[in-house]
């Protein structure tokens, strides 16, 4: 099968960052799936396995957290798809990636696609929304029901995870939503993926929110730059506030949390597949549930860019674009045509 791998990590402008290459058709067993792959997006966590985390000497590491695709073949404890099943998921983060045109993946972590999307606009969601559910419901604990008061703050509201966690936090809850962008067109965006005010994340946050009639919020959603935002969240938040993040900062001092007793949550969207966790299905769980909102349109795809085919140069573009800060929404590929 045609796949797209690296050999060692190397900076995204070498033209041996990502490869072309032929890798064996993989088999599935017990609770796995054979998917063939239609189309995938690209995360940040593709740039950072690509830049630190090299294969076995001798080996090749395929990258990708994010498919759509057919059920071709099933292990024999799948017991949720069969053979012919539109799928998607983002898999787990310790086995081969979706920059394949075949891939086994374990049916618990797998949804049903959305009806009325095609392979494209299906695969930019599972690994957003996954991060976004998981951090909105399971971590910050806030409760799907459109009577839920408050507000929420989000950091890097046009970004993938945050155009999602808009999206479930407007059609789910009651929560009054307040993104962070930094130019014009990112916070139109969160606009349109349901914040009901955009401020700038380059300026005093505080003071902007204040200008908005809310002297705090009752959650904050810290998706990027949690170190450079973490005082003024502290600041933001109301005593009692729960603060949730996903990036990877540098140091914090969490002592500027203790005053007003917020909660700190991290969200991995990996860590259930990654320990087998007892409620590793939920994931499957949540994707079905996604879909379903989608085929209501209570939810959208958040596909903005399609960078033709899956193949290295491709991958090696659509990384580039993410690991530049400027991205808005998905970056989609389709295909192994070319």
């Amino acid at each position: 099968m045609k796949a797209t791998a690296f050999r060692q990590c190397l900076p995204v402008d070498h033209a041996e960052a990502l490869l072309d290459i032929e890798l064996p058709d993989p088999v599935a067993a017990g609770h796995d799936l054979l998917v063939e792959v239609r189309a995938v997006s690209v995360n940040p966590v593709d740039t950072k396995v690509r830049r630190n985390l090299p294969p076995e000497p001798g080996q090749v590491r395929v990258p990708g957290w994010d498919a759509a695709g057919v059920v071709r073949a099933v292990g024999e404890r799948v017991t949720r798809f069969r053979p012919g099943d539109r799928v998607m998921y983002a898999g787990a983060l310790d086995r081969a990636g979706s920059n394949a045109e075949l891939q086994t993946v374990d049916e618990r972590l797998v949804g049903p696609m959305p009806q009325c999307l095609d392979f494209a606009h299906a695969a930019a969601l599972p690994l957003t929304f996954l991060t976004a559910w998981e951090l909105l419901f399971d971590r910050l604990q806030v409760a799907a029901d459109k009577q839920t008061g408050g507000a929420l703050l989000v950091t890097g509201a046009a970004g993938g995870v945050g155009s999602a966690l808009l999206q479930l936090a407007r059609a789910l809850t009651g929560l009054t939503l307040v993104g962070t962008s930094s130019r014009p067109e990112t916070r139109e965006w969160a606009l349109q993926m349901g914040a009901h005010h955009a401020i700038d994340h380059r300026q005093p946050l505080a003071a902007q929110v204040r200008a908005l009639g809310m002297p705090q919020v009752d959650y904050a959603a810290s998706l990027t730059h949690t170190d450079t935002h973490f005082a003024e969240l502290a600041e933001i938040l109301a005593p009692q506030g729960r603060l949730g993040l996903i990036d990877d900062p540098g140091p914090l001092d969490i002592r500027l949390l203790k005053r007003k007793s917020i909660s700190l949550h991290w969200e991995f969207m990996f860590t259930r597949p990654l320990f087998g966790t007892a409620d590793v299905a939920r994931q499957g769980d949540i994707l079905a549930e996604v879909a379903r909102l989608v085929d209501a349109g209570a939810l959208r795809s958040t596909l903005t860019e399609h960078f033709g085919n899956i193949n290295a140069a491709n991958l090696r573009r659509a990384h580039a674009l993410l690991e530049s800060g400027h991205g808005r929404g998905k970056v989609v590929l389709e295909g192994f045509g070319g």
